[in-house]
């Protein structure tokens, strides 16, 4: 398996304690989330079901197929034949009678795969799983409880957060996130790829870490090549992949859509406020749940842009491949006729690239503060921005604010050579820094940072910069 070490190490922890566990497992759709739990636990499974898409079940007979599904799984797993529970509080018994049946003191684990299905309308599955756990699973040292889903909202909502009966009833949860650079350059690697770290970073930007979408990509064909069969041949794979990717883990999924539809727009997000007033929607529950379930399913973020108040929270679109299928594909009538290998190296493409890169930075600031040598500082991470009406109205897409009295204020430049600093630009980013100076504490100092592929050429104006971080860094 690649990557996923702490996760790894923490499951078999869990799995080795002498206390009953409910564990859950939450994060983006594709991210691998039931890949992880088979891989570490395999045949050490004693009972596992995985929940049916509601998509294209009619909704007065979701929940009688899904209490079959879970009969089903029952009798082929070891139960013996009994009648079909009429709910789920039957079908929670007949989990316990499986159980007790097959225990020999040794430990049980029940996986669960996508629970949020499960619930499905006046179902009374929580209040059927809470009977479960408080009164039988809760006492059983041997057992092990791993429940996984995509419906991240429900996942926080009812396990998470819960205010019921199951308060502080789970024993762990792990938030799955996207792979980094590092570890698609191990799964590539695995799997006998060629690929450059430049065209690793092209295939980030169209992708992002996702397992499941990294999967598609064929050794023998280039970056260009893959990505034209997955979004712009006939038949693409993945032309369609937005409506499906958010229809199967959100109920009403067009609204949530046109959140992530009108994040698109600006690369430094939106306030709530604005994103209300732009969907002419109503600011209530339904865009709060909305919003932190894009949060915790990593497709945004929420930050201060630097000079704000913490009112002007504003929510920034993260996720590489909605941004790429957004650009490129989504609406497009022609997109089935775009060769992406033809327009590979036009401008637009070269431009769009230079935006996709500032968010593989904004993703990877990790490594970022590791090539600084500033991995034990406390940061923030925010975007600055003058309006257009301003004087020398500018954007600054990264800063990473230190406790340590320090902005490394930070240019992302995507090239296939060295970055050329020439006078004019020089002027631009010494002009930058005074202005962000003006509106920070008097003790705080500038220090630019370029962040590049390949490094920055040596002339007369490189100090523009005080330090220099490239590709081969995001990949730390």
């Amino acid at each position: 398996m690649i990557g996923r070490k702490e996760e790894i190490r923490k499951l078999n922890e869990l799995y080795d304690s002498d206390r009953a566990e409910l564990v859950a497992v939450y994060g983006r759709r594709r991210v691998g989330k039931t890949f992880l739990i088979d891989e570490v636990f395999g045949d050490r499974i004693t009972f596992k079901h995985a929940g049916l898409s509601p998509s294209g079940i009619e909704a007065n007979g979701l929940m009688k197929k899904q209490l079959k599904h879970f009969y089903d799984s029952l009798i082929l797993q070891g139960m013996k034949k009994r009648a079909v529970p009429k709910d789920w509080f039957e079908a929670f018994l007949l989990l316990e009678l499986l159980l007790q049946e097959k225990d020999n003191g040794e430990r049980q684990l029940v996986f669960l795969d996508e629970l949020p299905w499960m619930d499905t309308p006046r179902s009374g599955f929580i209040s059927a799983l809470e009977a479960f756990w408080n009164s039988w699973g809760c006492s059983r040292k041997n057992l092990m409880l791993v429940v996984c889903g995509s419906a991240n909202s429900w996942i926080q909502d009812k396990l998470i957060n819960n205010v019921g009966g199951l308060y502080n009833r789970l024993t762990y949860q792990i938030k799955l996130s996207p792979f980094t650079l590092k570890e698609c350059e191990a799964f590539y690697e695995s799997k006998g790829f060629k690929y450059s770290r430049y065209n690793l970073v092209e295939t980030y930007m169209t992708l992002g870490g996702i397992p499941y979408y990294l999967n598609y990509f064929e050794k023998e064909k280039s970056v260009a090549q893959n990505i034209n069969n997955l979004f712009f041949s006939k038949n693409a794979i993945l032309q369609n992949e937005f409506d499906r990717l958010f229809d199967s883990i959100f109920v009403g999924a067009e609204g949530v859509k046109n959140i992530v539809r009108f994040l698109y727009k600006r690369n430094a997000g939106y306030t709530r406020k604005e994103i209300v007033k732009g969907l002419g929607m109503t600011d209530g529950g339904r865009i709060t749940r909305d919003l932190n379930a894009l949060i915790t399913s990593d497709f945004i973020i929420k930050y201060v842009p630097f000079g704000l108040s913490k009112k002007e929270e504003h929510y920034k679109l993260i996720d590489p491949f909605c941004l790429f299928y957004l650009h490129f594909v989504d609406g497009k009538i022609a997109s089935a006729s775009i060769n992406w290998q033809q327009i590979n190296n036009t401008q637009p493409v070269i431009s769009w690239r230079g935006y996709a890169f500032e968010n593989v930075c904004f993703n990877h600031v990790d490594s970022i503060k590791k090539s600084l040598g500033i991995s034990g500082v406390v940061t923030s991470t925010s975007a600055w921005s003058k309006k257009k009406d301003d004087e020398e109205g500018t954007q600054i897409d990264l800063l990473i604010i230190r406790n340590d009295n320090v902005i490394n204020m930070c240019e992302c430049k995507f090239y296939s050579d060295e970055f050329t600093v020439d006078e004019a630009y020089f002027r631009k980013v010494s002009r930058r820094a005074e202005m962000l100076l003006e509106k920070s504490s008097p003790k705080t100092a500038i220090y630019s940072t370029l962040i590049t592929t390949f490094g920055l050429k040596q002339n007369e104006y490189r100090d523009a910069f005080i330090s220099v971080v490239t590709l081969d860094d995001l990949f730390a």
